[in-house]
């Protein structure tokens, strides 16, 4: 069973390489969480540290640094890596996460069995801006994962005032979810996480 994944995406706006690795996490992890967008790399660190996962990230943008490009691009090809992992270990593939801190709460509930679905529910109000990331981005990052891991996912935003505080509820109820998911039981070796099995499609010509 591999335990490191590697993924490559390239378009001609930027390529990504995204490598994940499960287990204990290295010292300088932080460090290897490379975006232009601090904020967001401060919301991959989390999801890194509450899921026992090593996240690298390296990028190049071939001209304009946008924000949606960015957010949308990085959030795919991690999704796509969590989902190669997921194919070839066959992890539990469901979790659930409770994320705190101080006042703010969020729970996050996620799994793995070929359907791509963000459902994102809050009840707070929240401001469209957040130390220089419009908070709609934040969630487009969720739901590009979403896609390129082909997983269900759901977010309740339960309560919180501070908008930084809001999204780190958030994201560490994420890495929480994602962290039992991807948990490897010998129990279940060769099973998925649904009882519909592996979704295998064929396709013909003509």
């Amino acid at each position: 069973m591999p335990n490191k994944i590697t993924v490559t995406r390239k378009t001609t706006e930027s390529s990504i390489s995204v490598a994940i690795e499960k287990g204990e996490l290295r010292p300088d992890y932080r460090k290897q969480i490379r975006t232009p967008l601090p904020f967001l790399n401060h919301m991959i660190e989390h999801i890194a540290w509450r899921a026992g996962l090593n996240i690298s990230i390296d990028m190049k943008l071939d001209e304009f640094e946008l924000i949606h490009l960015v957010t949308e691009d990085v959030s795919m090809t991690l999704g796509r890596a969590v989902g190669e992992f997921v194919a070839r270990n066959t992890p539990s593939g469901y979790g659930y996460g409770v994320g705190i801190i101080d006042e703010a709460k969020a729970e996050a509930v996620i799994s793995f069995e070929d359907r791509a679905l963000l459902d994102f529910i809050s009840e707070v109000d929240y401001d469209e801006m957040v130390e220089g990331m419009p908070a709609e981005e934040l969630i487009t990052f969720l739901d590009g994962f979403v896609q390129g891991a082909r997983c269900t996912l759901h977010i309740d935003v339960e309560k919180g005032e501070n908008g930084h505080h809001l999204w780190e509820a958030v994201y560490r109820a994420f890495g929480i979810a994602l962290g039992q998911a991807l948990t490897v039981d010998e129990a279940r070796k060769g099973k998925t996480s649904g009882v519909a099995g592996k979704v295998t499609y064929e396709v013909t010509e003509g």
